[in-house]
């Protein structure tokens, strides 16, 4: 009898361990993150469910940017969404209009019983996910800005200076031509998003209007601008050196990123979160400000890339406080400032960067300051405030279309920017019910 009942104290014990085991909360996180920033979501959720009992991340790739909104989407219709997605930051305009769908993230963390202060993020981020009243609806976890990387050991082959990045696009395209001409590379250079580096941070670096109504942000009845005489010029000189491989076209989005860190293209324009991935190529890199345009006033200041964590409605208190406390922990200074040193996106807190600073990393890699800089350098304008459309991916998806169409030599860059207006427009219209 005693070793029946010491069988079934033991039991019991181990279906209590069992219990409290399974007690954990779970909180479902779907992202977009490859390559090594995958490593570091894998690392973030592992870290924060270590460091307490009550709640699991549970980290879910859904595929490219476009492809998790999609997902996302899907899954809301299905009722069946994750608590937590990450959208990127042409998406933010398609979740704002969600209503209903989402719960802002100020008021996630305040229920969760977290103070919540929006000083403590750097302005340029939260005012790009936050609406007109100031509301923060989702939560900054990978801002970036588009920035120039080269190869050094390209540069001294072609017999550049591989310790003076160009600074202008004219500087660029000549610079590409004479990688491409002296062989040291196949190709002289390529960009990820066209859209959002070529086109919208374009139009804010060189404080052009993309688009009226502030760009979008100041209404949703936007006409859009950006086939005006300085976009033609700029996508008509790209198109000119594709004819004969000196620009290389990778992809809509990320994709080219691998023709550089194959060493087949010599200069990239690349989201600042793309280092990673440079970095462990092993390549002699150098990282340079985004080109612009020579102009009186120029550069002004470039917008946020990246993507932010949204928050579905429709989950429980449990989840919730989960997910308040999870980000409470992303918050943290320490957290901030190494997401930033080791994935080259920016610090989404003030707190965070000036550690950064003191600790003297700044000054040990060169180069790292640069998006952060480029984002706060200046006030931003009417032109530089961001670009927010309630469709932009499907307008991306248009100006896509028809960069391929120019890059394959079937229109010119004029053509090109037109139709993508034309067609823009007329789907902006649609999707406001005009």
């Amino acid at each position: 009898m005693k070793t029946v009942f010491a069988s079934v104290l033991s039991t019991a014990a181990l279906t209590l361990m069992a219990s409290s085991a399974l007690a954990a909360t779970e909180i479902s996180w779907w992202h977009a993150m490859t390559g090594a920033n995958n490593e570091v979501v894998d690392q973030l959720a592992k870290e924060f469910n270590e460091s307490q009992a009550d709640y699991k991340i549970v980290p879910v790739f859904k595929g490219t940017y476009p492809e998790t909104l999609n997902a996302g989407i899907a899954a809301f219709r299905a009722k069946q969404p994750p608590a937590i997605m990450q959208v990127f930051d042409a998406g933010s305009g398609v979740m704002m209009g969600a209503q209903g769908a989402i719960v802002p993230v100020a008021d996630v963390l305040e229920k969760g019983g977290f103070k919540f202060d929006k000083a403590q993020y750097l302005p340029g981020i939260v005012a790009y996910y936050s609406k007109p009243d100031g509301t923060m609806l989702s939560f900054p976890y990978n801002s970036s800005s588009p920035i120039l990387y080269y190869n050094k050991d390209v540069f001294e082959k072609a017999g550049l200076n591989a310790d003076t990045p160009p600074k202008t696009w004219g500087e660029v395209f000549e610079a590409a031509k004479k990688i491409k001409s002296s062989g040291a590379a196949n190709c002289g250079f390529t960009s990820t998003w066209l859209t959002w580096i070529q086109t919208e941070n374009f139009a804010a670096w060189n404080n052009l209007s993309y688009g009226s109504n502030e760009n979008g942000l100041g209404g949703t009845d936007v006409k859009l601008a950006f086939n005006a005489e300085p976009f033609v010029k700029h996508f008509q000189s790209i198109a000119d050196l594709a004819k004969d491989g000196t620009f290389r076209y990778g992809g809509r989005t990320s994709e080219a990123k691998q023709l550089f860190t194959s060493g087949e293209c010599g200069i990239l324009t690349e989201s600042s979160g793309g280092l990673g991935d440079i970095i462990k190529s092993g390549m002699k890199y150098g990282i340079g400000q985004l080109p612009y345009v020579e102009g009186e006033g120029r550069p002004q200041n470039t917008i946020p890339g990246g993507a932010s964590l949204w928050v579905f409605a429709g989950k429980s208190d449990a989840e919730y406080k989960g997910v308040a406390t999870f980000f409470n922990f992303l918050s943290q200074t320490k957290i901030q400032a190494r997401l930033h040193q080791v994935s080259g996106y920016m610090p989404v807190t003030m707190a965070a960067y000036e550690e950064t600073k003191k600790s003297g990393f700044y000054d040990k890699n060169p180069g790292r300051e640069t998006p952060l800089l480029q984002m706060m350098g200046k006030p931003p304008t009417e032109n530089s405030k961001g670009v927010r459309l309630v469709n932009l991916p499907q307008v991306r998806d248009i100006m896509n279309e028809e960069f391929e169409s120019m890059l394959a030599g079937k229109q010119d860059a004029k053509a090109a920017l037109d139709k993508a207006v034309e067609r823009g427009n007329a789907a902006i219209q649609q999707a406001i019910g005009n």
